[in-house]
């Protein structure tokens, strides 16, 4: 080996000298890129966990190094892998001379494969001591200084790769995210729903109100949307006679970017025939509950500052009641759009001119209401003209049988009486129709095909969103929806 250090001067800036490396062993024919598989078969974390079974016995790890020290003849190593990390202790006396050189030349960030026995270290470390390595794969860019790790949040999300590397907490947040939503499958499995899967190109793009992201379908020379909603289609699965249906996947709305926002995210949507918006009250306090068990081992949830107690029943409280209660006014008692917009002008709220009284309330309701929902909380009977695939309330049918679920100021999901008659549903479509021409760019257009399958005839359902990133950040603590996407939409750098 020395005489192929003489041919090539490692330089002292930090990039180059890992390029300088590599083609070091490049020259010996050690090239690592030209490793193909590794024979691992113990994972880092095992080897505590099973020390007394595996206690001198020779076991294969893989990672990356993390760190490394010793000088002379002995060389420590922290060795990372997805379970965890192990330290390798590392003689020349037993590699050999080459092959403790080339270990010695190795980079924080390279990952590679050690063979050796388990024992523990005077200092009482259970570790492996090392009787042969390999370098699978050279890391030709420094990760950031051990101390300070990845702190930039901009660079964290735009290189989630490094931000896995050095935060081990950001790791974990994504393996609990896998867990939620395979408890929450698990969970539904369980209750006799099938999962499905619709499309996410669609000609029209409805079941909720969001503007759509437009493509073009150069084979059949048509524009289409990216799906902004599950809804339509899982309906049109109950009229099939699927009975119960759910499914996860990613939607698409053209909105901006904040902590509860991004413009493409997971949704959850589950319907079920023969039950309304009560059932799905029920069902949603089983699913939290379910999930605080199985992911959490707790239903005393940290959420910021707060403990969200997921044992009680959910506190339901109407629209009306819950403006009322926190803004002081009464809607009940106003009886026309002239009167409500009178009285968001009184309170300093701002409309549109085609908003109507139910739309007033409810922007009563995002202003007043919202931030004080702090435990879980069903918001429940929203007005018509905000809720166009909802049933009306038999008793007043101003308002639909629809809730809205809240944590700490969050809304979690979505819920309602599914709307199955289709001469009503002609008549919102109708109305939401008008709303598009008056500039509304939310607004739903009428689904021809939907209303065909109504038509056939569909049976009393409930139906229900949740957001799985929202849920995901309340079960990790995470403030910030980004926090809970592996890669969350960023601006170019470019732009």
């Amino acid at each position: 080996m020395a005489d192929n250090q003489q041919q090539i001067q490692i330089s002292s800036d930090p990039v180059k000298a890992r390029y300088d490396k590599l083609h070091i062993l490049q020259e010996m024919g050690r090239d690592p890129f030209k490793e193909t598989v590794s024979k691992r078969d113990t994972h880092c974390k095992e080897i505590a966990e099973r020390f007394d079974e595996l206690e001198e016995k020779t076991v294969c790890v893989a990672g990356r190094i993390m760190s490394k020290r010793g000088k002379g003849k002995v060389s420590f190593l922290d060795l990372h892998d997805r379970s965890g990390k192990i330290q390798i202790f590392a003689k020349r006396d037993d590699l050999g001379e080459d092959e403790y050189a080339i270990l010695k030349r190795w980079d924080i960030g390279d990952i590679v494969e050690v063979t050796g026995f388990v024992f523990k270290t005077q200092m009482g470390e259970v570790s492996i001591h090392a009787t042969e390595v390999k370098l699978l794969s050279k890391s030709l860019q420094p990760l950031p200084e051990k101390y300070h790790g990845l702190t930039n949040t901009d660079l964290r999300y735009r290189q989630r790769y490094v931000d896995l590397i050095m935060n081990p907490e950001v790791k974990d947040t994504f393996i609990k995210r896998s867990a939620i939503i395979s408890a929450i499958r698990k969970y539904l499995d369980g209750q006799g729903f099938m999962e499905v899967e619709t499309p996410m190109l669609v000609a029209n793009a409805g079941g909720a109100a969001a503007r759509p992201f437009d493509t073009h379908f150069n084979a059949l020379d048509e524009d289409l949307h990216l799906r902004i909603s599950l809804e339509l289609y899982l309906k049109r699965l109950i009229v099939g006679g699927l009975e119960k249906v759910y499914e996860i996947g990613r939607v698409f709305r053209n909105e901006g970017l904040d902590t509860k926002h991004n413009p493409e995210f997971t949704l959850m949507e589950l319907y079920q025939a023969y039950t309304d918006y009560n059932g799905m009250m029920e069902l949603t306090e089983n699913l939290y509950r379910y999930i605080a068990r199985e992911v959490c081992g707790t239903l005393q949830i940290q959420y910021g500052d707060d403990i969200i107690d997921l044992e009680k029943p959910f506190k339901r409280i109407t629209m009306l009641d819950a403006v009322k209660e926190y803004s002081g006014v009464d809607f009940s008692t106003i009886a026309t759009d002239e009167e409500a917009k009178a009285v968001a002008k009184e309170k300093g709220i701002e409309f549109e001119d085609h908003h109507k009284r139910g739309d007033i309330l409810n922007l009563f309701f995002d202003e007043f209401v919202e931030e004080h929902l702090v435990q879980p909380t069903f918001v429940m009977d929203h007005p018509l003209e905000i809720s166009p695939l909802t049933k009306k309330k038999p008793t007043n049918p101003d308002y639909v049988e629809r809730f809205e679920f809240y944590i700490k100021g969050a809304e979690m999901a979505n819920a309602y009486s599914e709307l199955n008659d289709p001469i009503d549903q002609r008549e919102r479509f109708k109305a939401q129709e008008e709303l598009l021409a008056q500039g509304d760019e939310e607004a739903n257009t009428t689904d021809e095909d939907f209303l065909n399958a109504l038509n056939i005839g569909m049976p009393p359902t409930g139906g229900i969103g949740f957001g799985i990133d929202r849920m995901v950040m309340f079960f990790t603590n995470s403030a910030a929806i980004r926090d809970v996407l592996l890669f969350p939409t960023m601006k170019s750098l470019d732009k």
